[in-house]
This record gives structure tokens, C-alpha cells and sequence, in this order.
């Protein structure tokens, strides 16, 4: 299980250079959607083993801290980790909701800690075919629940390469920020996610670098 006191820093330490790069990150997100709506959001990396929750988990709190209603939820079907982040139950989340388990118009939202404008909405069981549940017309019902109920929703989702999962939901969302660790990442494997998400025909708003060394900060734009 992650730690969390380590991975969110923008709560630990919100002083540091890192913390004051997530808020930048924020910053140039709130300009982008000056010009186009971006009250949808995917975070997402090219390939496993890129740290996209923990980045994910940071930007919403720091969203949340500059006045934001945010939901952040955990659409990584596969192997979520948002509820260990936040030290939420997990025992219902949006799978209960897309299998029908619980109704569209109350989901089961966590609180994230005591984070104040921040709910979170965990990946609940594990299910056998997470394709099908993303692609249904209930996950579009489920998005405009929550969008009643938040100013942006921002979602967790796969790694590009690993599955068709982050396409998917970057076709119901306003865009896609891919998350690349620095040292890392492959040049081929960014360019490959890149070109998987344009034949979606999916708006990616940017990229956030992560694992950079300090004097460098840890996430861009």
C-alpha cells in the first residue's frame, strides 16, 4: 500500500518545490480552459509503472485548495489506487454504480480526508470486463451526475499502451493530460500513446512531467 504522508506532498509538504509545481500545473489548466471546457479531465500515463495516481491524487487536492468542487475518480479498473492514497473503503465506487448496484443520482462519494471541496469516487470491485463498463451509456449518466455535483471531475484511468481503457474515457471527457516520468518514460512509448489517442480522436491539453529533480519541480505543463 502506498504511503500516503510521502506521495501527497501538496498536503505534507505544501511549501516545497514540488507542491508549488502542481499549482502551476493548475494554473496553466485554468488558462487552457479559458479558451475550451475542461470540466471533464483523464490523467493517464503511456505505459504501467509511471506513477500517473499519485500526480492525479496532487493535482486534485491542490484544485480543490484554490476553491474548486472536485470529484476525482478512480477509473483504473484494473489496478486502482486511489482509495489507498486517501485511505478510503473500496468496497463500492463506480463499478457498483455502472453495474447498477447503486443509483446514478446518489453515488457513493468518499470524502478525501479532510480536504474541504474534494469528494472521491473509488474504483469500488474489481470487475471482469472493465471495456464494456466504460464504453456503456451509463458511464456517460454517471459523468453528468457528477458534473451536477462538482465544477471538475477529473478520473483516473490505465496506462495507454496497457489497455483501450484511457481512449475510452478521454472520448467522454474534455481532454486527457498524460502524466511522463522523467528518466523513465521512453520517447517511443509517449509517441506511441499519442498517436493512439489522436486516431480516438481524443483532445490531449498537455503533459505533466513527473519524477524531475527538484530544482526542476516535479510536474509541468
Amino acid at each position: 500500500m502506498p504511503d500516503s504522508k510521502s506521495t501527497l506532498i501538496t498536503l505534507t509538504h505544501p511549501r516545497s518545490p514540488a507542491a508549488e509545481a502542481y499549482r502551476a500545473l493548475r494554473a496553466n489548466l485554468a488558462l487552457y480552459a479559458l479558451e475550451q471546457p475542461l470540466h471533464t479531465l483523464v490523467v493517464t500515463s503511456a505505459a504501467p509503472g509511471e506513477d500517473k495516481s499519485v500526480p492525479l491524487a496532487n493535482l486534485a487536492v491542490v484544485m480543490a485548495q484554490g476553491g474548486q468542487r472536485v470529484i476525482l475518480v478512480d477509473a483504473d479498473l484494473r489496478h486502482p489506487a486511489q482509495h489507498e492514497l486517501f485511505g478510503a473503503p473500496n468496497e463500492r465506487g463506480l463499478v457498483t454504480l455502472l453495474e447498477g448496484q447503486d443509483a446514478v443520482t446518489a453515488p457513493p462519494l468518499a470524502p478525501a480526508g479532510d480536504i474541504e471541496n474534494l469528494h472521491l469516487l473509488t474504483s469500488g470491485p474489481l470487475p471482469l470486463d472493465p471495456v464494456a463498463l466504460l464504453c456503456s451509456k451509463r458511464m456517460e449518466e454517471v459523468l453528468a451526475a457528477l458534473l451536477k455535483r462538482a465544477d471538475v471531475v477529473l478520473l483516473d484511468a490505465p496506462p495507454v499502451l496497457a489497455a483501450a481503457d484511457a481512449a475510452i474515457l478521454g472520448m467522454k471527457a474534455d481532454g486527457v493530460l498524460l502524466a511522463v516520468k522523467a528518466r523513465h518514460t521512453s520517447r517511443d512509448h509517449v509517441q506511441q500513446a499519442r498517436e493512439r489517442l489522436e486516431k480516438a480522436h481524443v483532445r490531449i491539453v498537455g503533459v505533466a512531467l513527473t519524477n524531475a529533480a527538484l530544482d526542476r519541480a516535479l510536474a509541468g505543463y
